[in-house]
């Protein structure tokens, strides 16, 4: 089974970083815009065009005012709502698409697609271990910090307990 021209294309650098609002942490105005923009005008997708000419909206409360962020007071700027279902539905399609070119693999060739399995594991192995070590002795200087922070207080506390007799 040779990989499709999607799939491989996938994985090729693109030395484009767009900045700008993400939605699926793909770019709005330079990647799903043009998108659905192409996707309208062949026919395959009817999205309205006021979703796509204002795709940014302020979000409201029920009440009909403006709803800002309790953590920063900013507006709230959300995306049109028929662009994140769209949006969804790509995402949703592009994973299936995904796994059943994964299936195909490991039904054609089994034994590369377990070799590749078992040649992940082993490779990963040293770095879970030097992760954990890492964890446990991190673990272990917050816990001797704790102790050493605390020592003086409890120092402190056994003494008033007993200098004030009962």
């Amino acid at each position: 089974m040779e990989s499709p021209n999607y799939i491989k294309s996938l994985l090729l650098p693109n030395g484009s970083k767009p900045r700008g609002r993400r939605v699926w942490s793909i770019d709005l105005e330079t990647v799903w815009l043009p998108f659905f923009t192409a996707t309208n005008a062949m026919g395959d997708t009817a999205i309205a065009h006021d979703a796509l000419g204002a795709p940014l909206r302020l979000a409201y409360e029920a009440d009909g005012s403006v709803k800002f962020s309790p953590r920063n007071g900013k507006p709230i700027v959300k995306v049109a709502k028929e662009l994140q279902t769209t949006v969804r539905l790509v995402r949703e399609n592009l994973a299936a698409g995904l796994l059943t070119y994964a299936h195909g693999v490991l039904t054609e060739n089994p034994d590369a697609y377990k070799a590749e399995v078992e040649a992940n594991i082993e490779a990963g192995k040293p770095i879970q271990e030097h992760d954990r070590q890492s964890l446990d002795n991190a673990i272990a200087s917050m816990v001797e910090e704790v102790i050493e922070r605390a020592k003086p207080k409890a120092k402190a506390k056994a003494r008033e307990a007993v200098a004030v007799p009962a």
